[in-house]
């Protein structure tokens, strides 16, 4: 099974289409109850597999709570784990509204932290199993309207490192994706041409083929640019 957060659009809908067609059950979550419904509803009927969801805003603790609860009530193994949930507003640090910082690091760090180490056990007991968690080129590169947005990837590639130290023992192995501008709802209203922008779907053949290497080899980052240029 493979476990994806924020799964019902954008880069984790294309992540969960993917391992689909290699024949995985999922597990996702999301905020908005109608796209689950339709893409559970296109997913099982496409691909013949298990999908389950579990409608939740994982910057809130207790959906938090409920989420990791769910994962662990279906009792299936998990193989691969993506922490996908993440949001994007721009601003600047010295005038984005109070609460900007907190509110991103809610969602697009201590989800990824609390998510981990509410299914982690369960991967350390298998001693084998993928994290990936959807970083950005943020991660490694200020830039001006950035504000939280970058601290908080900046925060999320730092915990990666931390984790991949950690769970090597474990044969868990934890892979830093870090996307460039991706075509996603984020940049909606954009009015840049869709050529400019990396596919979804890209960034989720690249996460496959990282899963899909011997266990004896590890994707320790991969960085996805548009093919013209960061935007």
């Amino acid at each position: 099974m493979i476990v994806v957060t924020g799964g019902s659009k954008g880069i984790g809908r294309a992540i969960i289409e993917k391992f689909a067609q290699k024949g995985y059950h999922v597990c996702t979550c999301g905020r908005d109850k109608q796209a689950l419904d339709q893409l559970k509803m296109e997913i099982e009927t496409k691909y013949q597999v298990s999908l389950h969801y579990r409608l939740a805003d994982l910057s809130k603790p207790k959906d938090i709570e409920d989420f990791i609860w769910f994962v662990h009530f279906l009792d299936q193994p998990i193989e691969v784990l993506v922490n996908n949930a993440g949001y994007f507003v721009a601003g600047s640090i010295t005038e984005e509204p109070a609460g900007t910082l907190e509110n991103m690091l809610n969602t697009n760090l201590l989800s990824a932290y609390h998510v981990t180490r509410g299914l982690v056990g369960k991967m350390k007991a298998q001693k084998k199993g993928d994290i990936f968690n959807i970083c950005s080129i943020a991660s490694i590169t200020a830039y001006p309207n950035g504000g939280s947005y970058c601290i908080s990837k900046f925060a999320l590639y730092g915990m990666t490192k931390v984790l991949r130290l950690e769970l090597m023992p474990h044969q868990i192995r934890v892979v830093a994706v870090l996307p460039g501008a991706t075509l996603t709802d984020s940049w909606a209203g954009a009015g840049l041409p869709p050529e400019r922008f990396i596919k979804p779907q890209d960034v989720a053949k690249a996460i496959y083929a990282a899963h899909a290497l011997s266990s004896q080899a590890v994707i320790e980052e991969m960085i996805i640019r548009p093919q013209l240029g960061d935007i």
